[in-house]
């Protein structure tokens, strides 16, 4: 399965919907309580809410996979970027309402974390990146928009 779906437009503007996505690997989804198979966290619709800007020549990239499986707005490093706030992790491991993503025991570890990282993280990113970079080359700048 594709990590991203990309429209390409005209103009400078970039629409990133990095938890737009619902997808989750067989390896994964077996593991999840019953509070998280139904992806309560997922910013249902977003990608629909914004697809009116492709009609605008805007480019639209939105994540496939859910943010269960890695959350692209994370510092892969697991810095919070909201230092003293109750921030998620890069692989969250409780759902926004506190409840446990993964059966006990069944939570990723270290090393699933750094493949997660190296086969959703990193190709997204390097997307994103070369986006940014296609739309400069066009047009001298490039206007990016994180929708949630």
């Amino acid at each position: 399965m594709e990590l991203w779906k990309v429209q390409r437009g005209a103009t400078p503007l970039i629409i990133d919907i990095p938890h737009a996505g619902t997808f989750v690997p067989e390896k994964i989804a077996r593991r999840l309580t019953f509070a998280a198979s139904s992806l309560p966290d997922t910013d249902w619709h977003v990608d629909q809410l914004y697809a009116f800007a492709a009609a605008l020549g805007a480019t639209l990239l939105a994540a496939t996979h859910s943010r269960y499986v890695v959350d692209l707005n994370r510092d892969p490093s697991g810095e919070s970027l909201y230092p003293g706030a109750d921030t998620t992790e890069l692989c969250s491991t409780r759902t926004f309402a506190n409840d446990p993503i993964y059966r006990a025991g069944q939570e990723p570890d270290a090393d699933e974390v750094a493949e997660r990282i190296r086969h959703y993280f990193v190709p997204y990113h390097a997307m994103l990146a070369a986006e940014i970079e296609r739309t400069r080359l066009r047009h001298g700048y490039a206007i990016v928009l994180d929708a949630h």
